[in-house]
């Protein structure tokens, strides 16, 4: 007698510990006896509407359309009164019982969005990963509800491996029009193949990665959010890239800086374009930056002159300037025969982790003209 009196309090204490009801009867006879009942929430009206509907929806058994119509409108009711949980148990419930329903991968939906935007991502993913593949598309507003899937699962996804999958089924499924729904939203392939990309890279699959970048050029229109030079960026990553004899990078910034110094002492113009990147080099005001539109219209015509600009008063610094860094370097040269007779040459350490035997080393990447319109000393 006393264990079956010990077991009963036991089954009290936790039903109680995770329900959170003050009396586990109750609870029980709401969820088993009377499951209805468990979800009659909110206020008077709430409560009144709720019955109405669960009965109309008892009355309309196996009329899956109108039956979709009334658990719509329960769905708005729960969640509105802030009871994402019961509304969860329900559709999942519903789904397990009624196994033919054409629209339960909209209701599996619903719960995912739900544990998304508690931010509870395992149990989002796994009811999106079911919906794919358990159950039929679906359209809902023009949108597919595996496309919606997966957008979100690349999102929250956070194994690159697994993650790189999505986009490829999001290319593959809905980046072309389907006969079978013409109708359907199809998706930006340019940001797709920028993302998956960068992908590739987290799984250092490197030549994967530069097949998507190369992808992603093809969208010029595509916008990645903040990023508005990304165009650019990957159009001289993959010039870089594709250059094989990449003879003008030095193993460090003090060899690149002592070699470009005794060109200049020496006056030595062929020895100093030697050591200029062949790809990617810019000549430019410093206002503009190294991808502004006003560098020089005819930089090859400017690189062959440089014996030509090369006075007899021209001269370099012994140092590096101030604002020198471990990732980029100035040198000022002066005396130049050329309207602004000020240049700075910038070096830059190459982050190009695709190459391990040149990533970390150093290149002359540009020359900005003038005088230099900041310092060390100024507040950035």
């Amino acid at each position: 007698m006393r264990r079956i009196v010990f077991a009963l309090l036991i089954t009290a204490s936790v039903l109680t510990l995770f329900t959170g009801c003050k009396n586990p009867k109750d609870w029980f006879y709401s969820r088993f006896i009377d499951p209805v009942n468990y979800y009659i929430v909110g206020d008077s009206e709430e409560r009144s509407q709720l019955r109405r509907l669960f009965e109309e929806a008892d009355a309309r058994k196996g009329d899956y359309e109108s039956t979709l119509t009334i658990i719509q409108q329960i769905i708005k009711i729960l969640h509105n009164t802030g009871h994402g949980e019961k509304l969860n148990l329900l559709l999942t419930a519903y789904v397990e019982n009624n196994s033919e329903d054409p629209f339960n991968a909209y209701y599996l939906f619903i719960v995912a969005e739900n544990y998304r935007n508690d931010g509870a991502y395992p149990f989002a993913t796994h009811y999106y990963e079911r919906i794919l593949k358990n159950y039929p598309d679906l359209l809902v507003q023009g949108e597919s509800i595996h496309n919606a899937c997966l957008k979100y699962l690349v999102q929250i996804t956070e194994d690159p491996e697994i993650r790189v999958n999505y986009y490829k089924e999001l290319i593959a499924r809905f980046s072309d029009p389907n006969p079978l729904y013409p109708d359907l939203d199809l998706i930006d392939k340019g940001p797709v193949y920028y993302y998956m990309a960068k992908t590739y890279e987290e799984l250092g699959e490197w030549e994967l990665a530069v097949q998507a970048y190369r992808n992603f050029l093809l969208y010029p229109d595509c916008i990645i959010p903040g990023n508005p030079q990304a165009h650019t960026e990957i159009s001289e990553m993959i010039a870089f890239y594709d250059y094989r004899d990449k003879g003008w990078i030095q193993n460090s910034l003090e060899d690149l800086t002592k070699y470009v110094q005794w060109a200049i002492w020496g006056r030595n113009s062929s020895r100093l374009n030697r050591y200029r990147a062949k790809v990617n080099f810019f000549a430019t005001a410093w206002e503009e930056g190294s991808t502004g539109s006003n560098q020089l219209d005819d930089l090859e015509a400017f690189y062959s002159d440089l014996g030509v600009l090369m006075t007899s008063r021209l001269r370099c610094a012994s140092e590096l300037d101030s604002n020198s860094n471990l990732q980029e370097a100035y040198l000022e040269t002066w005396g130049w025969g050329y309207r602004i007779p000020t240049w700075y040459f910038y070096f830059r350490k190459i982050s190009f982790p695709a190459d391990p035997e040149i990533n970390g080393k150093w290149e002359w990447a540009g020359i900005y003209l003038g005088e230099k319109p900041f310092s060390s000393n100024d507040e950035e």
